[in-house]
């Protein structure tokens, strides 16, 4: 796995590739006489199915378990929900096309997953978000960025995957590219939904004060007339990680606390810490 890197699709290009796009392996088994067709028009994208070698990949590096509540955003012929169904998680597609909704709960049944899986006919701008642990999708980048204030309010640790497209200066925490389909359509992106650390933090005596962009940390730890500038803060969800001149401090963020471990690189002692908002 790598760091994410920026990518930028101008939207002729987008349209040119999705609407002609034909993958081999994706075509889907008629189920009693409705078989979508690759590029057709939906209410906010064009249906183009994941390739199965990616909806695994984005299921992987997302960490499902059975422990996880799955919605996918827009889940055309059911795939990516009934994949995380097989791997004990419970399952959510949210599709505008009725069509498409009735094809995914056949689909859900023939592979034996009916029970864990729900399918609902609704507007993924509508739809309720809150109760995921794992979201996916397959949207355009402008959709992406208008979903973007929700998804960040969700809670922390929330794990959010997408097919290709980015979310503009939130940047991805993990990013993949598979070995099929090099041409299109072969790299996953995951995102956690960072804690909010913004603001005066009380450290004992200390002060600590941080500014937020997504999950990347800046800041300063005052100690009385000292002022260290903190270097490599970073969130994964409800962690927090940073270094305070020789001291790195690591942490567990619970609301306006926070607590966790401070070792010294130079000395390599360790102690506890707290703060509060």
């Amino acid at each position: 796995m790598k760091s994410q890197s920026k990518y930028k699709f101008p939207v002729l290009s987008i349209l040119l590739i999705l609407i002609p796009f034909i993958l081999s392996g994706q075509s889907n088994t008629p189920v009693e006489g409705y078989v979508p067709e690759v590029g057709q028009q939906g209410k906010d994208v064009v249906w183009v199915p994941t390739p199965q070698e990616l909806v695994d990949t984005m299921l992987a590096i997302a960490k499902v378990t059975p422990s996880d509540f799955v919605i996918d955003l827009g889940s055309g012929d059911g795939r990516t929900v009934i994949s995380a169904a097989k791997k004990g998680a419970r399952a959510l597609g949210i599709e505008y096309n009725p069509d498409m909704v009735s094809l995914s709960k056949k689909n859900a049944a023939k592979a034996g997953v009916s029970e864990k899986t729900e399918f609902l006919e609704a507007d993924l701008y509508d739809t309720d978000l809150s109760k995921a642990t794992v979201i996916t999708m397959f949207l355009l980048p402008e959709i992406n960025l208008k979903l973007r204030p929700r998804l960040l309010e969700l809670k922390p640790g929330t794990r959010i995957v997408s097919n290709t497209f980015t979310m503009g200066e939130w940047e991805a925490d993990i990013h993949v590219t598979t070995e099929d389909n090099w041409n299109s359509w072969n790299t996953a992106l995951l995102w956690i939904v960072p804690a909010k650390v913004e603001g005066t933090w009380k450290l004992g005596r200390d002060e600590l004060i941080l500014t937020q962009e997504y999950q990347m940390v800046q800041g300063k730890l005052t100690q009385g007339e000292k002022t260290i500038t903190i270097s490599g803060g970073k969130l994964n969800g409800n962690e927090i990680t940073f270094r305070a001149g020789d001291y790195l401090y690591t942490g567990i963020i619970n609301g306006n606390r926070m607590s966790g471990k401070v070792s010294d690189s130079v000395l390599g002692n360790t102690g506890n810490w707290t703060a509060v908002r």
